[in-house]
């Protein structure tokens, strides 16, 4: 379906459009032990020419409104999402070129993705793990922001104080050892206007 979203043009357009192009050396990284099992690392910048590549995956990828089960009743999600079981059918290239360098880095064969779209601060994410952490005791998630700068909230499981991170285009967010299991991670709704945001996620094998 398309998403015809209106956009402005703004002083971080203009200062991040050049070519897509990754920071294969994960120069700007950092690294949040979470617990003893745990990670998370905020790398921000990692993708140059990000407003570029979101104008192309909002222009490019099908996006449909899903959903979910919650306890008894099933619910829409309040975003759009776009899913790729191979990496080879994305749209754009340069998915395969973070795909590949993710990859590289973190060693961990990311063979699939599935785009999510935020289309405006009413848009958002509950608490939750990714169903990776139903069959593995560990991963290594990689999520890619394109667009609107975001809070992105982790807190433990069990229950706890939430730690929030504000995630700009370009930026990428990876939650490593035990996360999926042991802590949940959400978007927000905001009062605060803002634009549409992606957040792209990379898997081993289908995504889901």
């Amino acid at each position: 379906m398309s998403v015809p979203i209106p956009r402005q043009d703004s002083l971080l357009d203009l200062l991040d459009d050049g070519e897509p192009a990754v920071d294969e050396a994960f120069a700007d990284a950092e690294r949040v032990e979470l617990d003893e099992t745990s990670w998370l690392e905020h790398v921000h910048g990692w993708l140059r020419g990000s407003r570029r590549v979101l104008d192309d995956v909002l222009a490019l990828a099908p996006f449909e409104q899903r959903s979910r089960w919650m306890y008894s009743r099933k619910v829409v999600e309040p975003r759009l999402t776009a899913e790729y079981p191979d990496v080879d059918d994305a749209p754009l290239p340069v998915l395969r070129t973070v795909a590949a360098a993710l990859t590289a880095h973190y060693g961990v064969p990311y063979r699939s993705l599935w785009i999510n779209l935020y289309r405006d601060h009413h848009d958002s994410t509950s608490w939750h793990g990714d169903t990776v952490g139903k069959v593995q005791e560990t991963s290594t998630v990689p999520v890619l922001s394109l667009g609107a700068t975001r809070r992105f909230l982790i807190k433990p499981a069990a229950g706890g104080r939430s730690t929030s991170l504000a995630v700009e285009s370009g930026d990428l967010i990876v939650m490593g050892g035990r996360a999926q299991r042991d802590w949940r991670h959400a978007v927000p709704k905001q009062a605060t206007p803002a634009g549409p945001r992606i957040s792209i996620n990379f898997a081993p094998g289908e995504a889901g």
